[in-house]
C-alpha cells in the first residue's frame, strides 16, 4: 500500500513547488508595466542561489516571456535590463537549464541586444551570452551564425572593463582551434593592456590561453596558424601582459616570427612577419640583439628589395602582377623591421648600414610614390641617425639631407613627425650635414613647425632649432630669432607641454652663449628676454625648468654688457637671492653661477655690483653655503668668496 501512496505524494510536494512559483511567472503578463517590473525583480531575487527555483520557472514557461519582453522595444530600458540578468541567472543552473534556454533561441535574442545605446543593458546580455557559451552543452558554431557579430563585439570591446571581460571570456570558450576567433584574439590584443591582461590568464580546458598559442606556433601547424598565434602573443607581450625574456617570446614568438621572413614562405606571409617582428622588438634591446642574429635576420631582409624580378625572368604574367602587388608591402616591412633592429644597438646600425646597397635602397624610398614605404623609409633612418658614427660616414657620403628636406615640403603630419626627428639629429654639431641642411632654408622650415597644432611637431622644430644653434655663429642665431619672431618665442614659453618650455629654454641657452653673441642678442632682445625670465620663475614650473631658466641668467651675466640687465633689475636679483636659499641644491647652485658671473673681479665695474650684491645681503648668504655638506654648494660659495677677497 506504501508504494501505492507514493507517486500522489510526490506529485503533491510537485504542485505545491510549482504552485508557489507561478505567481512569479502571472505577474510577467500583468497589463501594468511597473508590476511587470517589480514581478521581474523579485523573480530575480528569488532565483538567485537556488536551482529548484530555476527548474520550476523555466518548467512554467518564463523564459519565453522574458525573452519577448526582453526583445520588445515598448519595454523600459531598466525592464529589458532585469530581464537580461534573471535569464543569466537561470543559465547559471544546470546543464538541463542551458539547453532549454538554446532551445527558445536565446542567443539570436541576445545578440540583439547589443545594438543597444544602453551600456548596462548591454553588459547584463553579454554577461548572459558569457554564461551561455563556457557551458559545454552550447555549440561554439552559434556565435559564427551571423559574419557580423564578431566585428560588433568587438567594436564594443573598449565600451566598459565589463565589456571587455566578457568578450574576452566569450572568445576564448567559442576558440580551440578556430583561425576566426584567433585572428580576433589577435585584434582585441592589439595595443590593449586590459584585454591582454585578461587573456594570458583565461583557461579553456584547464590550459591557460598563451600556453594554446605556443603550441600553435609548431612547424608543423598550418603557416597561417603559426602567423596568427605569433601576433597575438606579440600583442599581449607589448602590452605588458607577457614579459619580453620569458621563453614563450624569446625562445617561441621571435624564431617563428624570423622564420616567416625567409625566402620560403609567401610574399604575403614574408610581409606579415617582418612587420610582426618589428612590433614584438622595437622597444626592447635584447630582443632587438637577438632576432639580429638568429637566422642571419639582416641579410635576410635585403632580399625584400629585389622585387618585382627582372621583367625577363617572368614569363607568367599573374606572377609578376602578384610582385608587383606586394613589393610595396614588402620594401615597408623590411624598412620597418630595419628601424626596430637598430634602434639601439651601434653594432646592429653598422650591419644595416653594410648590407647591399642600403643607404641608396633608403634614400630611394624617401621618394617612393606610397606614402606607407615613404614613412617606413623615414623611420629607418631616423633609427640609424641616433649612430654618430654613421652621422659622420655614411650619411655624408650619400647626402640623405637632401631628399630628407624634401620629405619634409608639404608631407603628411605621421611622416613630418618622424622626418623632423631625424633632422633633429642631422643639425647635431659634429655633424657635417648641418652646414647644407642651414643653407637649404631649414631656419623657416623648422620656424613654421614650431607653430603646428601638433604638439609632437612643435617639439621636434624647437628640439632642431635648439642643436642647430649649439656654438653656432652670431649671422645662424639672429637669423633663428628672425625666424621665430619675440611673439612666437613667448607663445612657445607659455606652452601647456613641458617638453616644449624645456626645448625652448635650451634654445635661448644655446643662443646665449659666448659673449660678443650674448651681448648682441640681449641688446636687440633684451627687455623681451628678461621678461620672460621673470614670467618663468614666477610661474608654477617643476624644477627642472626652474634651473634651465637660472641657468640662461647665469650666461647673459657671463656677458659684458648684457650683465647690466640683471644689475638694474631689482625684481630679478631678488629671485637670484631667493633661490640662492631655496631647498632644493640644484637650484642653488644655478642661481650661485649668476652671483658668480656677476661679481667676477677681472672684469670691469666688478667693485660696484659686488658692493650692490651685498648690500642685499648675498655674502651672508655665501658664508652659510660655505658650511653646506653639499660639496658642490660648498666650493661654488668659497670661490665666490675669494673674489671679495681679492
Amino acid at each position: 500500500m506504501a508504494c501505492v501512496l507514493e507517486a500522489p505524494l510526490r506529485m503533491s510536494v510537485l504542485s505545491e513547488v510549482t504552485a508557489s512559483s507561478r505567481h512569479y511567472v502571472d505577474r510577467l503578463f500583468d497589463l501594468d508595466p511597473q508590476k511587470v517590473l517589480q514581478g521581474v525583480i523579485d523573480m530575480k531575487n528569488a532565483v538567485i542561489g537556488n536551482n529548484k527555483q530555476k527548474a520550476n520557472l523555466i518548467v512554467l514557461g518564463a523564459v519565453p516571456r522574458l525573452l519577448y519582453l526582453l526583445q520588445q522595444e515598448t519595454s523600459s530600458t531598466e525592464l529589458r535590463t532585469e530581464c537580461a540578468v534573471v535569464l543569466g541567472s537561470l543559465a547559471m543552473g544546470t546543464e538541463n537549464n542551458v539547453k532549454s534556454l538554446l532551445d527558445c533561441h536565446i542567443i539570436p535574442a541576445l545578440l540583439q541586444g547589443l545594438l543597444s545605446s544602453d551600456l548596462k543593458f548591454i553588459e547584463a546580455c553579454l554577461r548572459c551570452l558569457r554564461t551561455i557559451f563556457i557551458s559545454p552543452v552550447t555549440p561554439e558554431d552559434l556565435l559564427y551564425t551571423d559574419a557580423t557579430v564578431i566585428s560588433h563585439l568587438m567594436a564594443l570591446l573598449s565600451r566598459s572593463r565589463y565589456t571587455q571581460e566578457y568578450i574576452c571570456q566569450i572568445f576564448s570558450h567559442c576558440c580551440k582551434v578556430r583561425m576566426q576567433a584567433l585572428k580576433c584574439f589577435s585584434v582585441l590584443a592589439f595595443e590593449n593592456p586590459q584585454v591582454s591582461m585578461t587573456l594570458v590568464n583565461v583557461s579553456v580546458d584547464g590550459e591557460l590561453l598563451p600556453q594554446i598559442f605556443v603550441k600553435m606556433l609548431q612547424r608543423d601547424k598550418p603557416i597561417e596558424m603559426q602567423l596568427t598565434s605569433a601576433k597575438c602573443l606579440t600583442s599581449m607581450c607589448r602590452a605588458g601582459a607577457i614579459r619580453t625574456d620569458d621563453s614563450c617570446i624569446v625562445l617561441k614568438t621571435l624564431p617563428c616570427l624570423v622564420r616567416m621572413c625567409s625566402k620560403e614562405r609567401l610574399l604575403e606571409e614574408r610581409v606579415e612577419g617582418a612587420e610582426t617582428l618589428a612590433y614584438l622588438i622595437e622597444t626592447d634591446v635584447e630582443l632587438q640583439r637577438i632576432a639580429s642574429i638568429t637566422d642571419h635576420l639582416i641579410v635576410m631582409l635585403a632580399d625584400y628589395f629585389k622585387y618585382p624580378s627582372s621583367v625577363s625572368a617572368i614569363t607568367d604574367i599573374k606572377r609578376l602582377d602578384h610582385d608587383l602587388k606586394h613589393a610595396h608591402e614588402l620594401r615597408q616591412a623590411a624598412f620597418k623591421l630595419y628601424a626596430s633592429l637598430g634602434a639601439n644597438d651601434e653594432d646592429i646600425r653598422k650591419k644595416i648600414i653594410e648590407t647591399e646597397n642600403m643607404m641608396d635602397r633608403i634614400v630611394n624610398g624617401l621618394s617612393e610614390s606610397s606614402i606607407k614605404v615613404r614613412l617606413a623609409a623615414v623611420r629607418c633612418l631616423h633609427s640609424l641617425s641616433r649612430s654618430v658614427q654613421q652621422l659622420r660616414t655614411s650619411f655624408q657620403d650619400h647626402a640623405v639631407w637632401k631628399p630628407l628636406m624634401k620629405v619634409l615640403q608639404n608631407a603628411p603630419n605621421e611622416i613630418l613627425i618622424v622626418a623632423s626627428s631625424t633632422l633633429c639629429n642631422l643639425l647635431l654639431e659634429f655633424s657635417p650635414s648641418k652646414e647644407p641642411i642651414l643653407e637649404s632654408g631649414a631656419i623657416e622650415l623648422l620656424c613654421s613647425l614650431t607653430q603646428s597644432e601638433n604638439l609632437a611637431l612643435r617639439v621636434n622644430g624647437i628640439w632642431a632649432l635648439m642643436n642647430m644653434a649649439f656654438q653656432a655663429e652670431q649671422k645662424i642665431k639672429s637669423d633663428i630669432l628672425r625666424g621665430l619672431s619675440t611673439e612666437q618665442l613667448f607663445q612657445l614659453l607659455s606652452d601647456s607641454d613641458v617638453n616644449v618650455l624645456m626645448k625652448t629654454l635650451g634654445l635661448l641657452r644655446n643662443l646665449l652663449s659666448t659673449r660678443p653673441h650674448i651681448d648682441h642678442i640681449m641688446s636687440t632682445h633684451g627687455k623681451q628676454i628678461m621678461q620672460a625670465v621673470t614670467l618663468i620663475l614666477e610661474g608654477e614650473h617643476n624644477i627642472e625648468v626652474k634651473e634651465q631658466t637660472l641657468c640662461i641668467l647665469a650666461n647673459i651675466a657671463d656677458g659684458t654688457t648684457a650683465k647690466e640687465l640683471i644689475m638694474t633689475n631689482d625684481d630679478i636679483l631678488q629671485k637670484i637671492k631667493y633661490y640662492m636659499s631655496h631647498s632644493n641644491a640644484k637650484l642653488q647652485l644655478a642661481a650661485m653661477f649668476c652671483i658668480s658671473n656677476l661679481i667676477w673681479n677681472e672684469e670691469e665695474g666688478s667693485q660696484e655690483r659686488q658692493d650692490k650684491l651685498r648690500d642685499m645681503g648675498i655674502v651672508d648668504i655665501l658664508h652659510k653655503l660655505s658650511q653646506s655638506s653639499d660639496p658642490n654648494l660648498c666650493d661654488k660659495a668659497k670661490t665666490a668668496l675669494q673674489q671679495y677677497l681679492a
